[in-house]
């Protein structure tokens, strides 16, 4: 009686196949030698940047270095002059089209200006991905649109108000909810808390805190607000001299001896900013 043979087992994945797929699960966002160029002005050259999973990091610079321009060439509104751009492992510079769709299915973006269309409803602007992505029924669409509504903290008859009888604090939360329409694993913020009073700036960034930790969110936020990187940011990466010079915790930026970062965190806003954070701790010890 003759034994049946056995199967060999299937050979083991390539290792750069295990190394891209350990890279895209610590680092959803990842920027390589990225190079942006505005006809003979250079704004980017060279530039690399990893985003950790579930982490907020915030994104400064001074004017001109390129922040927007940065969130564009990741998401895909700015084609890079160089460079490459990989997002879950993949990269964006040779993605189909299909691979594109199923890309912005995973990530959310608040604009500066909220960008909401200003003859749509709330509850029909932040409707508008669901049905761009899914082929949801109405009900249930406008059945998740109010449930985002809810979330960032509107009340239940901001849902049928058109932006323009908003005010820029509730705007700015219409835009979240568009933002986290899909359920995203990215959330990318640009100055979310830009025009807000301190009051309304200070409760945004505790919602965005808050989403954060419960939607296990990775975030990406332009900013210039000193509270808000003290307040919510894990790590700060620092836009000069074309490139990011550093990507540090914000209280270890504090000891750079790069020239921008000191005058930005050392300066008096820098120093007020810090202020509140350091009596917390305190006061906790």
């Amino acid at each position: 009686m003759t034994r049946a043979k056995k199967t060999p087992p299937p050979p083991p994945p390539p290792s750069s196949l295990v190394a891209d797929t350990a890279e895209s699960e610590k680092f959803p966002i990842e920027v390589r030698g990225l190079v942006s160029c505005f006809g003979d002005n250079v704004v980017h050259d060279g530039l690399d940047l990893k985003v950790e999973r579930g982490e907020v990091l915030g994104v400064v610079g001074g004017s001109g270095t390129g922040k927007s321009v940065l969130l564009n060439s990741i998401i895909g509104l700015k084609v890079p002059d160089g460079g490459q751009v990989r997002l879950f492992g993949g990269d964006m510079r040779t993605a189909s089209r299909r691979r594109w769709s199923s890309v912005e299915r995973r990530w959310g973006v608040l604009f500066q200006q909220g960008a909401l269309f200003s003859n749509l409803t709330v509850r029909e602007n932040v409707s508008a991905p669901l049905y761009e992505h899914t082929r949801l029924p109405k009900r249930e669409v406008e059945e998740i649109a109010d449930l985002k509504i809810a979330m960032v903290g509107l009340p239940a008859r901001a849902a049928t108000l058109k932006p323009a009888e908003l005010s820029g604090g509730m705007r700015k939360r219409a835009g979240l909810a568009r933002a986290l329409a899909m359920d995203p694993e990215l959330l990318f913020l640009d100055e979310p808390t830009a025009g807000l009073d301190p009051i309304g700036a200070a409760a945004f960034d505790d919602l965005i805190k808050d989403l954060s930790d419960s939607l296990d969110l990775t975030v990406f936020m332009i900013t210039h607000d000193l509270d808000s990187l003290y307040a919510i940011t894990d790590r700060v990466a620092v836009l000069a001299d074309k490139k990011v010079v550093t990507v540090a915790p914000v209280r270890e930026l504090e000891r750079s001896e790069h020239p921008w970062i000191q005058k930005y965190f050392l300066g008096p806003r820098g120093r007020a900013a810090a202020s509140p954070a350091d009596s917390q701790a305190q006061a906790r010890t």
